[in-house]
């Protein structure tokens, strides 16, 4: 059973009898304590989807719950379901598009290494790979001489996200997106 500390984004927790998806966690160290840190975790529960808020301390213990991680890929979009196609048995896998709102941001066809996670059989949330390589489709002209400095620019990517780049990357050039952070991680292997 891992501390508070230990829980990771997308990780499945139990809680009062329910499974919950981390969604966002926010570490904060109140004044005063001696040496404490506050976890808040925003979760989703994955039955109903209902949004939870809950704030813990670094040592409270958590239950994690039973999941399976399924390699699998993006097929198509049904309506308001995205469909994935399970790399191994080919079994179908539907998911809200609210539910995945911000992994669909860095999401293509080509994206590898992403994987369904399920509780009870039941698709709940997507976990991505640490990088994806997306091609960039708008940004400002690259600055000739442009060295790799800490100035950036704005970028819209091929899925329709906008993250900071370095001044030398221009329209057409592929990169590395770290997903966790939405930042900019290298130029993409050609």
């Amino acid at each position: 059973m891992p501390k508070a500390s230990d829980i990771k984004k997308n990780a499945a927790i139990e809680l009062d009898g329910k499974t919950y998806i981390v969604k966002d966690i926010e570490r904060s160290v109140p004044q005063g304590r001696a040496g404490g840190s506050l976890y808040r975790m925003r979760m989703y529960d994955v039955v109903s989807g209902r949004k939870l808020d809950e704030t813990f301390k670094d040592s409270d213990m958590i239950n994690l719950a039973d999941l399976i991680r399924r390699p699998a890929m993006f097929s198509y979009l049904d309506g308001d379901e995205y469909v994935f196609m399970d790399n191994e048995d080919y079994t179908p896998y539907n998911l809200n598009k609210v539910a995945i709102e911000e992994e669909t941001q860095f999401l293509n066809e080509e994206t590898a290494g992403v994987q369904v996670v399920l509780v009870n059989d039941v698709p709940v949330a997507l976990d991505m790979p640490t990088n994806v390589e997306l091609e960039v489709i708008e940004t400002d002209p690259s600055i000739k001489g442009a060295s790799a400095t800490s100035r950036t620019k704005p970028a819209v990517l091929s899925t329709g996200a906008v993250v900071q780049v370095p001044e030398h990357i221009s329209t057409g050039d592929r990169i590395k997106v770290n997903v966790e952070e939405r930042k900019f991680a290298g130029r993409a292997e050609k």
